[in-house]
């Protein structure tokens, strides 16, 4: 069982940066890729980021490619979203997810969810 919770979010200016942190439980997080997702209202969940459990790999959605940088760092179970360049429509509920298979970018396929941070970009 992992748990996690998000922290980090808040309300920024456009073209200003933040970042995401999510701390999980357990021994084993190492063994998990983890990803970002999100959802603004009335929108379904959209895939940000995901890295490995080793954290040698990590992949992007095109609408953030080259402004937000997905890190972590298995000794503190913890993994980052550094977000700049930030717009109006990042604004949304970002939600970090573990699943053992790295590369997945549906959110069925992730097994453990945090419970969410309010980012809140002003035009």
């Amino acid at each position: 069982q992992v748990q996690l919770v998000e922290s980090g979010g808040g309300l920024v200016q456009a073209g200003g940066s933040l970042r995401l942190s999510c701390a999980a439980s357990g021994r084993t997080f190492s063994l998990y890729a983890m990803a970002w997702f999100r959802q603004a209202p009335g929108k379904a969940r959209e895939f940000v980021s995901a890295i490995s459990g080793s954290g040698g790999s990590t992949s992007y959605a095109d609408s953030v490619k080259g402004r937000f940088t997905i890190s972590r760092d298995n000794a503190k179970n913890t993994v980052y979203l550094q977000m700049n360049s930030l717009k109006p429509e990042d604004t949304a509920v970002y939600y970090c997810a573990g699943t053992r298979a790295y590369g997945l970018r549906s959110p069925g396929t992730y097994d453990y969810w945090g419970q969410g941070t309010q980012v809140t970009v002003s035009s």
